[in-house]
């Protein structure tokens, strides 16, 4: 902060600009962003870095300093760095030039492209602009295209221009290859006695198996649960990445550049080559494979009472799906298993079939009795939705399907969340440098928001909004389970919460209600539980001295920052390409009438969801029975002359009425509603089209429609809502994902 006089007060932010016109800056230190109007964006783009002045007081605004549940409103003075230096659209040519509508609804202004500039693309080409003149009130932006990625109805664009537009990695770097051309492809545990071998236990002889999605490939885990004199061993083992990913090399470096898999709808872009993560790191059955360990002994009413974390050597016996150990579960079916150990040569398979069913019934009964421990403490459980997308060899989707969750899944979970904690116990006691996944405490200003909001249904939450437990959070959902109001309370109550990130203080996590918590168990996909692996295994070998110790004190804080942001990046792809696919099947099904449930509510519109997580929106203008407002004390559209209102978690029917491919944006109509007569419509971003032109009319000015302010509620909207939306939106369910959660 500085100020460049007694009156005003400058800050510096990133600007995230919305397709009305104005656009929002956040700011290192700040809980909440600032609002900047349309006349006062000073000419920022999209992710610019900017000097920004508060606003005082001015006629229009009734709150202009931040007050209730407005948010402090600033003007930009200067642009610092321009943060978007190209980006990916759509080409159309106009006589002897043409230009871009970018991807990004955020981004109100296309992109003029000279013939000269263009490539030669054509009509419906998807490219890649770099911006050359960011443009002015009179002037409009302009680039050049670098890369034309195909057509946009070709099969894979759609998910090339998502790739492209949050620059995911590709193809790994030469010398990343070459170094892994000289790891082996398989464990030689004899021949490595004196070397990865040395020291390690040896539990290839302990019944343990691996679960999975169906169709995973990069195993990070498996489990052994073995019953002892006074209650349970559990063994989670993890694939020792550390031994094969050296710090400071090649492929360290890369993998932290990376930091994370991400599973897109119809791909893996994979942290790890694959000769790693499918191959001599992936714990596949019936291999030899070395690990590191987090063993885990529980008394009969499952109280944790000794751990160790220690390097092993593991040979998983069966690689079981969830589906798989479901059919265990609730019909005694052991075909997987026994399919699973025939695979492998396995004469006596009906005996180690036993053992294994034996192992994972015994494994169900410890879950869910740490399942009731994490009840007990407050553990916060929301539903979320997963969706499974089922494409056909071209990439188009056949199928959305709801991914719920099971006893095999939370099994899974439930162990992993017990070695997460355990780890990150052992070592924060320690006080040794550490990477931890932090949940914190929610803002007092949410809890506020969502104390009053409960209220006016009945509910309260005791304590102050600084001292709101977890406990307090999961009675309260348990209390208005089965009511009609409880998708409503649980959207606002889950919109509360503040988002995880990784932390070098063991802040503890709020939503699983522990002091202690860390990501240990998937190194495969995950670079903090890589890092984290290194220097659990120097502290194993004594290794870790004075110099190691201040070096990571010094290296930490950065893997830290690079690993949440790109976690962020990855889940807001890999939202995107969902939401393109789901676009795309709702194109095949324009017409058809839904039963769904009210998701979201803005001054523009309402969310709809249907029982598949497939969300589109009922824009209010096109809603003709009467004028809708957007109530933000009750949370409800509301009509102006019957009275007839709209909220969170309402059941209704709609039909869907259109999808834009481009935009990844489907829109559905109540049924039996007969649309509003009002002329050019309003895309979901607020860009009025010019009814004989697809190029949208620029947004430079003006004051947005009331209701439309970014702020004006307390809880931003899924999928577009207030242009302050970084958490929300559900994921597919991945291979990687299910049963081991987000936490």
């Amino acid at each position: 902060m500085n100020n460049n006089s007694s009156k005003d007060v400058y800050l510096e932010g990133v600007f995230e600009s919305n397709a009305r016109g104005f656009g929002f800056v956040s700011v290192d230190g700040m809980d909440r962003d600032l609002f900047i109007p349309p006349d006062r964006t000073g000419g920022a783009f999209y992710h610019d870095t900017v000097q920004v002045r508060l606003l005082p007081e001015r006629e229009r605004n009734s709150a202009p300093i931040g007050k209730g549940e407005r948010r402090q409103e600033a003007e930009v003075t200067r642009i610092l760095e321009r943060g978007t230096k190209s980006l990916v659209g759509t080409y159309t040519r106009e006589n002897k030039a043409g230009y871009v509508t970018p991807d990004n609804g955020k981004i109100h202004a296309d992109i003029f492209v000279s013939r000269q500039d263009s490539m030669g693309a054509v009509n419906g080409h998807k490219v890649v602009v770099k911006i050359t003149d960011y443009g002015s009130p009179n002037k409009p932006v302009q680039g050049r295209i670098t890369e034309i990625l195909g057509h946009m109805d070709d099969p894979g664009v759609d998910i090339l221009s998502i790739i492209r537009a949050y620059d995911l990695p590709g193809e790994f770097p030469d010398d990343v290859k070459e170094e892994v051309s000289h790891i082996p492809d398989y464990v030689d545990v004899k021949a490595d006695q004196d070397t990865a071998a040395k020291g390690r236990e040896d539990w290839r002889k302990v019944p343990t198996v691996t679960v999975d999605g169906p169709d995973t490939k990069d195993i990070d885990d498996a489990i052994s649960v073995e019953k002892t004199k006074t209650g349970y061993r559990l063994g989670v083992h993890i694939a020792d990445v550390a031994q094969y990913v050296k710090e400071g090399s090649p492929l360290d470096k890369e993998a932290l550049n990376r930091a994370t898999s991400i599973y897109l709808v119809d791909r893996v872009i994979p942290m790890l080559p694959h000769e790693l993560s499918n191959g001599i790191c992936s714990l596949n059955q019936g291999e030899d494979r070395y690990a590191l360990s987090c063993i885990m002994d529980f008394d009969e009413k499952a109280n944790l009472v000794d751990s160790r974390v220690v390097e092993t050597i593991v040979k998983s016996d069966a690689k079981l799906s969830y589906p798989g150990v479901m059919k265990l579960f609730e019909e005694k079916d052991d075909s997987e298993i026994e399919n699973a150990l025939k695979m492998q040569g396995y004469t006596a398979t009906k005996t180690r079939a036993l053992e294994l069913c034996r192992m994972l019934r015994r494994g169900l009964k410890l879950a869910k009795m740490l399942e009731q421990k994490r009840a007990e403490r407050g553990s916060i459980d929301f539903d979320f939705q997963e969706s499974e997308i089922i494409l056909d060899e071209n990439g188009k989707p056949l199928d959305i399907r709801l991914h719920e969750s099971n006893d095999a899944t939370q099994m899974i979970e439930n162990f992993m969340i017990a070695a997460n904690e355990t780890v990150a116990k052992t070592f924060c006691e320690r006080k040794i440098p550490f990477v931890y996944r932090t949940h914190g405490q929610p803002l007092e200003e949410k809890i506020q928001g969502l104390r009053t909001f409960i209220g006016n249904y009945g509910y309260k939450l005791e304590g102050s909004d600084s001292e709101v437990t977890p406990l307090e959070i999961r009675n309260l959902l348990e209390k208005v389970k089965g009511t009609p109001e409880e998708a409503m309370l649980s959207t606002m109550t889950l919109r509360s919460m503040q988002r995880a990130e990784y932390t070098t203080e063991c802040g503890g996590h709020y939503g699983l209600a522990l002091k202690y918590y860390c990501h240990f168990t998937s190194p495969i996909r995950r670079y903090p539980d890589t890092q984290i692996h290194r220097i659990i295994k120097e502290y194993l070998h004594g290794k870790l001295d004075e110099k190691r110790i201040e070096h990571y004190n010094e290296i930490l804080p950065f893997v830290c920052k690079q690993s949440s942001t790109m976690e962020r990046r990855a889940d807001e792809a890999e939202r995107e390409t969902d939401k393109q696919k789901k676009a795309e099947y709702m194109k095949e099904r324009l017409g058809e009438v839904y039963e769904g449930k009210v998701s979201g509510l803005t001054g523009w519109g309402m969310y709809v969801e249907l029982p598949n997580t497939v969300e589109g929106m009922v824009p209010v203008a096109e809603m003709g029975d009467d004028y809708y407002e957007f109530d933000d004390q009750n949370y409800i559209l509301k009509g102006e002359h019957t009275g007839k209102t709209f909220e969170l978690g309402q059941t209704v029917k709609v039909k869907c009425a259109a999808c834009d491919i481009i935009a990844r944006t489907i829109d559905f109509a109540i049924d039996g509603m007969e649309p509003a007569a009002n002329g050019g419509r309003r895309d979901r971003g607020g860009r009025k089209f010019d009814k004989n032109s697809r190029k949208p009319f620029r947004q430079d000015g003006g004051k947005p429609k009331k209701g439309n302010q970014g702020g004006k509620s307390f809880f931003p909207m899924k999928n577009g809502g207030n242009g302050n939306n970084r958490n929300n939106g559900s994921r597919s369910g991945k291979g990687k994902n299910n049963g081991r959660g987000k936490h």
